[in-house]
């Protein structure tokens, strides 16, 4: 149901007391007088700093304002005096309902037992929940949603139409343009949004597509204010991920699973990906590639963080931090090396089932959830993996991520050489494909690092011979952890889909 439905519902129903969880409190004020007008009711707004006034009433003139209801108290007897339909909005009411406030806890009470048998409303808004025993049965919650691409749409013509009278500024979005920025706003608060939007136009004299990483930096805010998540910037695209050819087509494919024409379609938003396979092949670099070529700011959720000394501070710093990620939804959500994050789940913990507790909320919230948070998580070692994380259903697709092939080694080789200001056809790359049977990605970047540094010091260009002697003198993981290598690859035939399609005949060998 709709969210000014449900609300209206509750006011015609008489619900005496509504507390409604936003920061948004002009946008929900807004939505309620359009309520009071069709329903023929006054609407009045209170806070500790001017009491109750009609609402809208201007700060500086205080038309209208009530004599002595600052304090709760007055205020809520002004409540119970009013003879008119009406809907009172209290603004930050939640500090008086801790227990240091009993008389304003009991007042409430007993005005929420009138309230039934009349035509007014209290509505509570705030950011905070904060709800007593006592008043549990009378309150009922709502948690008012962000705005929709529709009412961000209305806001961003709306200054369009503004700014279009100013030669200076130019507006260049076509439709799709306009679908880009309005997905990346997704997540803003209205204010927000406008905020963004208005300092793009001052900063650029323009309001275009390219206002996307602006967006971006507006919703990093968001993150730094948690302090549960990491926001990363990342440069990283597709073209630097080497191989991985299946889970490039996978990826591209559900790159405008987002949009409104996908919803329209029946598609319903990716959950996620679930990446296992051989460290320092490129797993971690496929979450920073989906931020770039999806578009959506990356977050790194890191469990450890979320632990806490006091019990249950940590399921509610899971949940903070779920909460962080879909307010600033759509997003990538990066759960690295989630096999060590949840290691004791699957043996004995001295935790007290803390783990278990955490674990259990992460799960739950990967199957419900109903936001357009993707979540990429990455794992090394299989038997660390619960068997519940890989039912279907918490993630979209498994991909096994295997050590790359010759064809693939030379186009990582070719990556890194550039990425370091060097032509790849200077090299002999051949006889570095060879040389480089085994290793994974972040190892032949290594060698190259390492020809770097012995070139460096003798005063020339890196030539073949400084990589080729690094990678002669590494053992890669695939000889030092042949074994557990092995009980992988077997692990992943017919567990999870192949992310390089040649794999696939090579596992049928060793296994």
């Amino acid at each position: 149901m709709p969210f000014k439905q449900e609300l209206e519902t509750l006011v015609r129903s008489r619900y005496p007391i509504i507390y409604v969880l936003t920061s948004e409190e002009l946008r929900l004020q807004n939505l309620l007088r359009e309520i009071a007008e069709s329903r023929e009711k006054r609407l009045f707004e209170w806070s500790c700093s001017v009491g109750i006034v009609p609402a809208g009433t201007s700060i500086q003139t205080q038309k209208g304002r009530v004599p002595s209801t600052k304090d709760p108290i007055q205020a809520l007897d002004h409540v119970i005096e009013q003879v008119e339909p009406a809907i009172f909005l209290f603004k930050d009411f939640h500090p008086f309902l801790s227990r240091n406030h009993p008389l304003v806890i009991r007042k409430l009470k007993e005005i929420a037992l009138q309230l039934k048998n009349s035509f007014k409303t209290i509505v509570l808004v705030s950011p905070i929940l904060e709800i007593p025993q006592e008043l549990e049965k009378e309150i009922t919650v709502l948690n008012f949603p962000l705005p929709d691409k529709i009412e961000l749409g209305l806001m961003l013509d709306h200054i369009a139409e503004e700014v279009q009278n100013f030669h200076e500024v130019e507006i260049e979005l076509d439709a799709s343009g306009r679908e880009r920025l309005l997905q990346a706003a997704m997540g803003l608060t209205l204010t927000e949004a406008e905020n963004v939007f208005a300092k793009v136009i001052v900063q650029q004299q323009r309001l275009s597509v390219e206002a996307v990483p602006e967006i971006f930096s507006e919703k990093q805010q968001i993150i730094r204010k948690s302090g549960l998540l990491e926001y990363y910037n990342t440069e990283d695209t597709i073209h630097q991920l080497g191989g991985l050819d299946t889970l490039k087509k996978w990826l591209r494919k559900r790159a405008l699973a987002f949009s409104q024409e996908a919803r329209d379609f029946g598609l319903p938003s990716p959950k996620g990906l679930l990446l296992v396979g051989v460290q320092g092949c490129g797993k971690s670099l496929c979450a920073k590639v989906v931020s770039s070529l999806w578009q959506m700011p990356l977050l790194r959720f890191d469990i450890g963080r979320m632990f806490g000394s006091y019990v249950g501070s940590s399921e509610e710093n899971v949940r903070k931090a779920i909460a962080v990620a879909e307010s600033v939804a759509p997003a990538v959500l990066w759960v690295d090396e989630i096999d060590k994050a949840f290691a004791s789940q699957s043996g004995s913990s001295n935790d007290g089932g803390t783990t278990a507790r955490v674990f259990g909320t992460f799960l739950t919230w990967l199957s419900e959830k109903k936001s357009s948070v993707f979540v990429v998580a990455t794992a090394n070692d299989i038997s660390h993996l619960p068997a519940e994380l890989m039912r279907k259903g918490r993630f979209d697709e498994i991909f096994f991520v295997d050590l790359p092939n010759a064809e693939e080694r030379e186009i990582i080789l070719g990556i890194h050489l550039s990425k370091r200001g060097r032509q790849s056809s200077g090299f002999d790359l051949p006889c570095l494909v060879n040389l480089s049977e085994g290793f994974s990605g972040a190892e032949i970047e290594e060698a190259i690092v390492s020809g770097l540094f012995d070139a460096f010091s003798e005063g020339r260009d890196l030539a073949t011979d400084d990589i080729s002697r690094a990678l002669q003198e590494t053992f890669p993981l695939s000889q030092t952890m042949s074994e557990n290598l092995s009980r992988l690859r077997v692990w992943a035939r017919g567990r999870a889909r192949l992310a390089t399609p040649h794999m696939a005949d090579y596992l049928e060998k060793v296994s």
